[in-house]
């Protein structure tokens, strides 16, 4: 079964305070589901039609698993807390095999 991959992109941070309160959360809820955090920042050069935003990526054993993380009460905890405070997408994708 391939691995899954979790894709945030931020395109604008509406409210520091909230983001700040959602990664509190976000994070070790995402670890606790089995993610591993493999890349998260601005970018540092972009190419074609890209925009230099913040990026995070995410690895789970599976598709499965990175829905039930997102879908886990500790990771909605921490949306709740977002509330707002950014405008973003979530991608999840499955690996190559």
């Amino acid at each position: 079964m391939p691995k899954a991959y979790w894709v945030s992109t931020y395109h604008s941070i509406t409210n520091p305070d909230s983001m700040a309160a959602y990664a509190k959360l976000a994070g070790p809820a995402l670890e606790a589901a089995g993610g591993r955090f493999l890349a998260r920042g601005v970018a540092q050069q972009v190419y074609e039609a890209g925009l230099a935003q913040r990026v995070v990526l995410i690895e789970f054993d599976s598709v499965a698993a990175a829905v039930a993380a997102h879908d886990s009460p500790a990771y909605q905890a921490a949306l709740e807390a977002l509330a707002g405070g950014a405008v973003r997408d979530i991608r999840i994708l499955d690996g190559l095999a």
